[in-house]
Formats: C-alpha cells, structure tokens, sequence
C-alpha cells in the first residue's frame, strides 16, 4: 500500500485561537520519523485549553514547566501525567498567552507495526486511543516538549490525509475544575476516539 502524502503545515495554516485550533486539528496527522522508520496518524480527538481555564496548566502563569504554551502556536507542549505517561499539546496562542490543544486519540495511518512494536500486544482501537496510549504509539516524549511542529525536522503536524468527518463536542475527560465547558472535540463515528461511549454522541 503506497504511504499517504503528508503535507507539513505551516504556521499560518493554524487558527490563532485555541478553540478554532482544536476543531482544526481534527483529521490532521502528526508525523514522527523514527530510527526505525515513520509513522503517522491522524488526530481523532483533542481537548482545548484556554488562557483564563482553571483546568489548564497555564492558569497560574508561565513556570518552567509549562513555557511551552506561553510560546508561538504550534510548538509542542509534553508532560509527565501523573507520573506514568507523558501527554501531547500544541502551543494555540500568541506568545505571551498561554493555552494548548490537548491531544487526546489518533488513527494510524502509516508505520503502524512501528506503534505496535512500541506498545506490544495492542492493535486496532486501543493502540493509540488515549493521550498517553498515543504518545508511546508515536515515540513522543521529554525530548519534544518545546519543538516547534512547523519548522524542519522529525516530528511535525501534517494536514490531513482524508477530510475529516462530522465533529462531535463534549465535556473534557477527567478533570475536576472548569469541567462544564464544552472544549472535547472530537470525530463522530471514529472507533479509535477514546472516552465512554455515552460522551460520544454529541
């Protein structure tokens, strides 16, 4: 099967709002050139994460940790989860401002031996449906928090390889404070989206 064209994005190509960027990742790629090979896949789900969010990591303001989402929209922003898994973002704003776009679920669309030798004895649905299941799919990790995403080099997003489907909205998954706001988005029918099922009907 002949690997899909995988147009690198531009900065400009990227809604400067956080919530327009969410919705436009949707069906976008993110591509990682690996020793081994590529891989890539197709971003199925995200959650937003706004300037004035009591959920985001910026809320406080600009620390070490969180500089990436204070930089130029479209540079990585990836954390450690509880101590277990790191977590991808995209920086959404000006500089200065910060918010990110949280990746929540891909669907492979090339190299996916490549994922399932990284996550061994997971394939279909559940190798890359859920923030810190896809990070390890694509080989993301401390390495990457800070990279720009539009700049030359291994790891970048693409525009997407297909148009993307209807995009459902929901609550986002797992968080206690600011947790009414609809800022899960995410593509209807798309049985690599993570999350209950009752949260994928909207």
């Amino acid at each position: 099967m002949t690997p899909p064209r995988l147009r690198r994005l531009r900065r400009r190509d990227l809604p400067a709002d956080t919530v327009a960027l969410a919705r436009f990742l949707i069906g976008a790629a993110i591509v990682h050139d690996l020793p081994e090979g590529r891989v890539a896949a197709r971003i199925v789900e995200t959650e937003a994460y706004l300037p004035d969010d009591a959920a985001s990591h910026s809320y406080r303001g600009d620390t070490p940790r969180n500089r990436p989402m204070f930089g130029e929209r479209g540079h990585a922003y990836v954390y450690l989860n509880y101590g277990m898994h790191w977590l991808f973002n995209v920086s959404s704003e000006a500089p200065g401002i910060g918010a990110g776009v949280l990746i929540r679920a891909v669907e492979p669309v090339q190299g996916e031996a490549l994922m399932q030798a990284r996550r061994p004895g997971r394939h279909g649905p559940d190798l890359a449906n859920g923030p810190g299941k896809l990070t390890l799919a694509l080989g993301i990790g401390p390495a990457h928090d800070g990279l720009d995403l539009c700049a030359p080099g291994g790891l970048f997003l693409a525009a997407p390889p297909r148009p993307p489907g209807e995009i459902g909205v929901s609550t986002r998954i797992g968080i206690s404070r600011d947790a009414h706001r609809p800022l899960r988005f995410f593509e209807r029918g798309n049985p690599h989206v993570s999350g209950p099922r009752r949260m994928n009907r909207h």
